[in-house]
């Protein structure tokens, strides 16, 4: 886990030194959206065409979709008892609840996941996020943004969800899987040089997105409470949670482990949208994201132990 990590710490590393050195002048946040467009869009559906070929996943997925939402709204419901007691503006709160109720389950989770088991983590990564995640995002994470900050542009829940590469990727892996169909030989060798390409350019934009130029002091009493409910109380309810869903060894603990990852990137898309602090957004995204090399592999060794 350790070795994993550092590596891909350092790839995340290359990302941070590109925001700080910008080679070729080409800006941090416009590399970051083009690389993450590619993978969307590109990337990430072949490796879910690829991972779900003739998988066998209807057994688990209910129980896996559950564990992503129950986490979800354990996230939300102990971020929204603390807003109710914090004075704060609507802005920092919207942010704050961003930032604590999703997890990076796809753009760390999945590439860490991957590498610590093998693919079938990759395979359990990508349930997680388009059964549980990202329905819960296009609902329950645009309402309360819009609630906490402004209305923002409507659209329906179907035509927002219709519109992800990966969801459409999982719906073809699926049909085929159905009629029994497998990709022959050449277009599955063809999935998998694309597939390649997710786990580092993921890294490299989880590491363009970290930018300490948000830091502001007033925004340093928010970083504890979010570090603590981000990465100890919600794998804690994850690892009491796999128990009673029947999960144990390694898709337990890889299941806790995505409980543990730190907030989302996505987040600071709501942010920009509803006109949240995207400023503290950004900033909790960098230190969940750096405090997660440290208490990840904490996590895993405590489940393994």
């Amino acid at each position: 886990m350790l070795s994993v990590l550092a590596q891909m710490g350092l790839m995340i590393f290359c990302g941070w030194l590109w925001r700080l050195f910008r080679p070729g002048g080409m800006d941090a946040d416009q590399t970051r959206q083009v690389l993450a467009a590619v993978v969307y869009y590109l990337f990430l559906p072949a490796l879910i065409l690829k991972l779900m070929n003739g998988a066998d996943i209807a057994a688990e997925t209910a129980r896996i979709s559950f564990f992503g939402i129950a986490i979800t709204v354990f996230g939300a419901l102990i971020t929204a008892l603390w807003i109710k007691v914090k004075k704060i503006s609507s802005q920092q709160a919207g942010a704050i609840w961003l930032a604590v109720t999703f997890p990076n389950v796809t753009f760390l989770g999945l590439p860490v996941l991957q590498q610590v088991f093998g693919d079938w983590a990759a395979l359990l990564a990508i349930q997680l996020d388009l059964f549980a995640c990202t329905p819960l995002v296009m609902t329950l994470g645009i309402q309360v943004a819009r609630n906490f900050g402004s209305s923002g542009k409507d659209e329906v829940f179907w035509v927002g969800l219709m519109k992800i590469p990966p969801l459409w990727g999982a719906l073809v892996a699926i049909g085929l899987n159905l009629m029994d169909l497998q990709w022959p030989l050449w277009a599955l060798a063809f999935l998998s040089m694309l597939a390649q390409g997710v786990t580092p350019l993921m890294l490299l934009c989880l590491g363009l997105a970290l930018d300490w130029r948000t830091f502001r002091r007033p925004m340093v009493p928010f970083v504890l409470p979010v570090s603590v409910f981000k990465l100890f109380l919600m794998p804690v309810f994850g690892w009491w949670l796999i128990g009673h869903l029947s999960f144990a060894g390694v898709k337990g603990t890889a299941l806790v482990l995505e409980a543990a990852m730190p907030s989302m990137l996505f987040g600071i898309v709501l942010c920009d949208r509803f006109r949240l602090d995207s400023r503290l957004y950004a900033l909790l995204v960098t230190v969940t994201t750096l405090l997660s090399m440290l208490t990840l592999p904490l996590w895993f060794e405590f489940l393994q132990s």
